[in-house]
């Protein structure tokens, strides 16, 4: 790709230092019970206001309860987020004043309005609907300022993928993201799943021995826990969609879809599920491969923008996060022509080359990180799903 030195985008700097490409205000449920709710007092302020509609926040085990606080929490973290406010039921296990407190920490203004206290879903809903549109008239004054480039942490994923997504889109990706940590910024990759059979290639790519054993740790705690079921990852992997777009095995699959993270990038850290990103280079995160609840993870952990491939076409998107959709499928880019953002599929009957299409797409990156909708964002698509392990209780 061409040198462009001191690149830039127009952003929002946050109290603590961090940029984001969106200004919302997130409406946070701590529990199902509250979802409602917080649906119709973001929608009162829409697109500023979004909400974080969910299915957890009580009933669950441990570790799930810890996953769910720990997700909600980063998101009322996250630099996309300039204010927040938490719509509580009473009596669940998710502590709305955390999560208050966790975007008051990272500098913005938060409230709570639950609705056992309040006096029923509507008094809670007019008055969220009050507090929402004096936070949104708020955010919509605040100006974008000049962001450098290096403050960008780019989630890549991939989904309703067939070869063409191995081929075009996918490698085009990745060397938007080599390009990317090039000049300091950061890029996610999750899906472990997917990662099945190519992962001897990300590990040879960590400068630290410790990375690459960790990066192993995780895959083969997932195919460990799937054996324990008596279940194998194959048999869902490729899925029937995948089969019919080309891709016949597991491997075959993971060594198209690692192409996202980049083909010299080095393997920088391997985290959790929603943990925070904080390494330039590319980061590792253990998520599903189900597509909203590894978007959700690594949106989580900071990503500001999603880069989306799909050679099959997928309209989903992310309540706080723009979501790039790209595909190297002609035809899907013509039958799905609302949904995608950029075709790169002239790389496959050579109209264009690689470096060409890698070009195109850095600078989609560019304007929608500037504010330039996306497909996703214009036709509404805000999935969130928080990843679970356990039975609810």
């Amino acid at each position: 790709m061409t040198e462009r030195p001191g690149i830039t985008f127009q952003g929002y700097r946050r109290p603590d230092g961090r940029v984001g490409v969106r200004n919302h205000l997130l409406v946070v449920p701590t529990v199902i019970c509250s979802s409602v709710v917080a649906e119709r007092v973001a929608a009162a302020v829409a697109p500023i206001g979004t909400a974080l509609p969910h299915t957890a926040g009580c009933g669950q085990l441990g570790p799930d309860m810890h996953t769910t606080h720990e997700t909600l929490a980063a998101y009322c973290r996250h630099p996309n987020v300039g204010a927040v406010l938490v719509i509580a039921l009473g009596c669940e296990q998710v502590v709305a004043q955390q999560l208050a407190e966790a975007a008051r920490r990272a500098g913005k203004p938060a409230q709570i309005i639950a609705i056992q206290s309040e006096g029923g879903t509507v008094r809670t809903t007019e008055r969220g609907i009050a507090v929402a549109r004096e936070h949104a008239a708020e955010l919509a004054r605040a100006p974008r300022e000049t962001c450098d480039i290096s403050e960008l942490i780019l989630c890549v994923k991939c989904g309703g993928s067939d070869y063409t997504s191995g081929l075009a889109s996918n490698p085009a990706l990745g060397r938007v993201a080599d390009r990317l940590v090039d000049l300091g910024g950061a890029a996610v990759l999750g899906e472990i799943a997917e990662i099945m059979g190519a992962e001897h290639l990300l590990a040879a790519r960590a400068p630290q021995a410790d990375t690459a054993v960790r990066l192993l740790r995780v895959i083969n705690r997932v195919e460990s826990e799937a054996i324990a079921l008596g279940l194998d990852i194959r048999g869902t992997q490729p899925s029937p969609g995948n089969i019919r777009g080309g891709l016949t095995t597991i491997e075959e699959k993971s060594l198209g879809a690692t192409h996202k993270g980049g083909e010299r990038t080095p393997l920088t850290d391997v985290v959790g599920y929603a943990a925070p990103i904080t390494r330039p280079g590319l980061t590792v995160m253990d998520t599903p491969g189900l597509d909203v609840e590894a978007v959700t993870g690594m949106v989580g952990g900071g990503a500001q923008a999603v880069v989306f491939t799909t050679g099959l076409g997928t309209p989903t998107g992310n309540p706080i996060a723009p979501v790039i959709k790209i595909t190297g499928n002609a035809r899907t880019a013509a039958s799905m022509a609302d949904n995608i953002d950029l075709d790169v599929s002239g790389v496959l009957d050579n109209r264009e080359t690689l470096d060409r299409a890698a070009e195109r797409l850095f600078d989609e990156v560019l304007a929608v990180c500037s504010g330039r909708e996306t497909a996703a964002e214009r036709l509404g698509f805000r999935e969130f799903a928080i990843h679970r392990r356990n039975p609810t209780i």
